[in-house]
């Protein structure tokens, strides 16, 4: 996982919106949406709660 999908997984895994993450990152939402998809990908999760939670099982968050 890169820095980027790092950061924007411990911004997920609070409970942050797209919007949120792409303020706080200032990237545009269209990126921060491509970001998550990938860390689904990666984590072969089904959704950005299941991300979530893996990140707080696994001390990511």
């Amino acid at each position: 996982m890169t820095k980027r999908e790092s950061e924007i997984l411990c911004l997920l895994a609070t409970g942050a919106s797209n919007r949120e993450i792409a303020r706080t990152l200032y990237v545009s939402e269209g990126t921060v949406k491509n970001h998550v998809s990938n860390i689904l990908t990666r984590l072969g999760v089904r959704d950005r709660t299941q991300a979530a939670i893996y990140a707080l099982d696994h001390g990511l968050a």
